[in-house]
């Protein structure tokens, strides 16, 4: 998901620099199916989208015209849920009739009885719920109206054989134990499913969606359906995270946290008004069908681990074929804000570069379709989202927004990788997937656009860092949790590359997406591939930044600057004392400048807490400084990085690297 929010950065230099700049910047999700079609003239249509396969159970494999020879398709993951929906938007554009056919398949050795479904609607029932509590209303710049109420009613469950569930349901709050909590309920099955079989129900359910808030509801006549069916919990396999015995995962829908699923397969029909378009995961099977003002669109999915969809009326739909190394054929589907029609090039140039990108540098982006929603101006709640296939821009409140368009789709394409393939558990471990994905947005950003980021400046915002290992509403705030997950965690990645060099750092993620995609992996995971890569034990660095809240601080203490002589020459005798105040020990470079313009730079290994370095010259010590290229990312205080010799102890002043650069980076970065 992209965080969208504004920081205040005051710089006060001892009297000399006083800076305000407020810096508005963006981070931002989407995915779909394997197979490849022979790929059809792009349509210009900006009304219905047409339909992208005919009507089946499953996805068909089209012939391909150079052997004449159909694809077998394969399961790319473990498929332990099926999910067969129907869903209906009432004519008020505020609730939703559903009922789905779900079959979990039990993927341990161990017997299981119980079964446990989110019921995300239900964060929205109250103020007393934990998600509001904890939000206080807000997610990001999008505050709870008084309209942003919502629910899920279960109506009915029942096995095949008409058995009905529902006096088995009981509502639990494993995390708070807050009884106006209603998010997730636990099954008492009344058979119990044995290892490697599977078992099936029935469920009608009512959606009442809030005012668009917090990644769901409508805003006029736009509906944005996210997380708006009962969803089943994942059971972990042992070995899976680290875990050492089987069991359920299961947590609330809380302020910070977003969601964790199981891979599966989805057939979904979705019925609306007949002046609507549907934007959803996965593929159209067949061109929508209509009759006493409703339409009915099908779609289908597999190997994803859930399934969202849009719908207005407003959409101006655009799509594209596009293919390149790694991408073999996948439509884009533009569904824009009609103010936004006429940036139908940038969303797609934006979308082929994040694909193409993603896909030279960590695999195959295996899915026919990739969709993009741009929702109206109001909607904003329901923008800057992931879901299988399909991303949320931001709304569309400007003729001619800036990088933050290109920037917000860059981001959410990436978690087709980190969020959608690899599938990182968000409830416990969040910076597996926004953080790995804020770093390939940099690298597409910077290759695509020429724009790289101003790291000593985002270091600076970390003014609260904490463990990124925690779960999501550990975080003390929506600020402390957005700082650590989103740019803590990528500078953690960036201080891996200055290290170990950008070839080594290429293998590193391509390494663990090629082991870890369609799986659950864990922190321990991501650094056991680096170990594996590097042949290097990395304990001290993700001890130090992952696992606890350190930054790195290293500081010029002290000159001293003393006249001797030697052979009968005059030279000067400088000391500098050097600390390092937090952080793990790594290589810092220490650069001394002499009154001659000579220049000597030293290396330090850091193992120390200080160390006090020497040097003979002609000349008197002008200034020293510490890593002058900033390659130490996770340095959050560089104002005591550089100290002047030459005046007097009580009027020394420390100075920032370079302070016009740095008041020059600051506005530069005004266009985030």
């Amino acid at each position: 998901m992209t965080p969208r929010y504004v920081k205040r950065i005051l710089l006060v230099m001892l009297g000399i620099v006083l800076l305000g700049v407020s810096v508005q910047y963006g981070f931002g999700n989407a995915w779909q199916s394997q197979y490849t079609y022979a790929l059809a003239p792009a349509s210009n249509s900006k009304q219905q989208p047409p339909a992208s396969a005919p009507k089946t159970a499953k996805p068909p494999v089209v012939q391909q015209p150079d052997t004449g020879v159909a694809p077998k398709p394969q399961s790319l993951s473990k498929r332990v849920v099926e999910y067969h929906m129907n869903v209906s938007l009432r004519e008020d554009v505020r609730h939703l009739d559903g009922d789905q056919l779900v079959t979990w398949t039990n993927p341990g050795k161990k017997t299981v009885s119980e079964l446990y479904f989110h019921l995300y609607p239900n964060a929205f029932q109250s103020k007393k719920t934990t998600f509001m509590t904890e939000s206080g209303g807000k997610l990001r710049e999008d505050k709870a109206t008084a309209d942003s109420l919502g629910y899920m009613n279960l109506l009915s469950l029942q096995t095949l054989d008409g058995e009905n569930l529902l006096p088995r349901l009981h509502y639990v709050q494993p995390d708070d134990g807050n009884e106006n909590d209603l998010t997730l309920v636990k099954l008492r099955l009344p058979e119990p499913v044995a290892p490697g079989k599977n078992v099936t129900l029935r469920m009608g359910f009512e959606v009442k969606l809030p005012e668009v808030f917090a990644r769901m509801g409508y805003s006029g006549n736009f509906v944005m359906a996210g997380q708006w069916f009962p969803k089943i919990a994942v059971y972990e396999t042992t070995g899976t995270r680290g875990r050492t015995t089987e069991g359920w995962n299961v947590h609330q829908y809380h302020g910070n946290s977003e969601f964790y699923s199981d891979f599966g397969i989805y057939s979904v029909k979705i019925n609306v008004p007949e002046s609507y378009i549907v934007a959803a995961t996965g593929f159209q099977t067949k061109t929508a069908e209509g009759s006493n003002g409703r339409k009915s669109y099908q779609f289908y999915a597999e190997d994803v681990h859930d399934f969202a969809w849009s719908a207005s009326p407003d959409f101006v739909f655009a799509e594209e074929a596009f293919s390149a190394a790694g991408v073999p054929g996948v439509r884009i589907k533009l569904y824009l804000d009609p103010l936004h029609a006429d940036l139908k090039e940038r969303y797609m140039h934006a979308a082929k570069s994040a694909l193409s990108k993603y896909a030279q540098w960590y695999g195959e982006y295996p899915y026919s379709t990739l969709s993009i929603v741009v929702p109206p101006k109001d909607g904003n709640g329901a923008g800057g989202m992931e879901y299988p296939t399909l991303i949320t821009a931001f709304a569309a409140e400007k003729a001619n927004p800036g990088y933050d368009l290109e920037r917000t789709v860059v981001h959410e394409i990436g978690h087709q990788y980190w969020y959608g393939m690899v599938a990182s558990n968000e409830f416990e471990e969040a910076w597996l997937d926004e953080g790995f994905t804020s770093y390939a947005e940099d690298m597409v950003m910077e290759s695509a656009y020429g724009l790289e980021p101003n790291l000593r400046i985002e270091a600076s915002y970390m003014t609260d860092p904490a463990p990124l290992k925690q779960p999501s509403w550990a975080y003390s705030s929506h600020d402390q949790y957005a700082e650590n997950v989103y740019l803590r965690a990528k500078l953690v990645l960036v201080g891996i590359r200055n290290q170990v060099g950008d070839k080594t750092m290429a293998k590193i993620m391509r390494t663990y997406f090629q082991k870890y995609k369609f799986k659950h992996p864990s922190t321990a995971d991501f650094q056991r591939v680096v170990e594996q890569v590097t042949k290097t034990k990395w304990h001290d660095y993700f001890s130090g930044y992952v696992y606890a809240n350190q930054m790195s601080d290293y500081s010029v203490e002290s000159i001293q600057v003393k006249p001797t002589e030697q052979d009968g020459q005059r030279l000067y005798e400088s000391t500098v004392l050097i600390k390092r105040n937090g952080g793990v020990g790594s290589q810092i470079p220490i650069t001394m400048q002499f009154t001659d313009g000579a220049t000597v730079t030293k290396l330090w290994d850091a193992e120390e807490s200080h160390v006090q370095l020497t040097q003979l010259h002609t000349a008197p010590l002008q200034w020293a400084m510490i890593d002058s290229g900033h390659s130490n990312v996770l340095d959050n205080k560089l104002i005591n990085n550089y100290m002047q010799a030459d005046l007097p102890d009580k009027t020394r002043i420390r100075w920032g690297i370079s302070v016009s650069k740095l008041i020059e980076g600051l506005l530069g970065t005004m266009s985030w």
